[in-house]
């Protein structure tokens, strides 16, 4: 039986809520927003609005379920990309009886695939908007760091935790000032380390989120985890 996500209802708009990139247990994970009927909120405004007033580092509206047309917001901008958003709808689709094999953000064609309980979805270093990527020298020297560390612009602070297995210990930090201090688990950061890293690579995240990486022969890279129903 397909799990359901928690539904709310905010402004008579359907939302459904999930926690995306769980750790193997089910914990963890990045609270997404997803609206399934994106012409409820038509207007960039209205959405705009409708992800601030939610707070979660991202809220996805579909726009056109038979081609994967999707907008991406954050609490303060909208996205032409984003990993979490784009695997927690691609999961929530495929509980409801309808995988797609292609989500469409702003920034051009995803692939998604599904294997066992993980969810995967394909994207290009070339579409995620710049941020800082900083090595530190142990895992606990990145979980010392406060939140967010002081500074400018988004950072995704990482040390390697087994880098024979190419375990990865990170935080990210937008550091937009829209009241998202610390992202939990985010697709594009690790994309963009899996890039620069040129390996696979398994990222455990926040206070528990895993995020799967995968590099591809025509410069994609698949990003993948669990998702899970947020608890009411």
């Amino acid at each position: 039986m397909p799990v359901r996500a928690v539904r709310l209802t905010v402004r008579m708009t359907d939302i459904d809520v999930l926690r995306v990139f769980c750790g193997p247990d089910g914990g963890a994970g990045n609270p997404l927003g997803v609206v399934l009927d994106g012409a409820a909120v038509p207007d960039p405004a209205g959405r705009a609005a409708l992800a601030a007033a939610l707070g979660f580092s991202e809220t996805v509206f579909l726009d056109d379920a038979e081609r994967g047309t999707v907008d991406i917001h954050t609490p303060s901008c909208r996205l032409p990309f984003a990993g979490h958003p784009l695997v927690g709808l691609a999961w929530l689709l495929r509980s409801l009886g309808r995988p797609p094999r292609t989500l469409r953000p702003p920034a051009g064609a995803v692939r998604v695939d599904f294997d066992g309980d993980l969810t995967w979805v394909r994207g290009r270093a070339a579409w995620v908007p710049a941020r800082t990527t900083r090595r530190h020298a142990s895992p606990a020297e990145v979980d010392a760091l406060p939140a967010p560390p002081p500074g400018e612009d988004w950072l995704y602070a990482w040390a390697w935790q087994d880098e024979a297995a190419g375990v990865v210990r990170a935080r990210g930090f937008p550091r937009r000032g829209d009241g998202v201090a610390e992202d939990e688990a985010t697709g594009a950061a690790a994309l963009l380390l899996t890039r620069e890293l040129g390996r696979p690579l398994d990222i455990r995240q926040g206070a528990g989120s895993r995020i799967l990486t995968r590099p591809h022969p025509d410069g994609t890279i698949a990003v993948g985890g669990r998702v899970s129903r947020q608890a009411p």
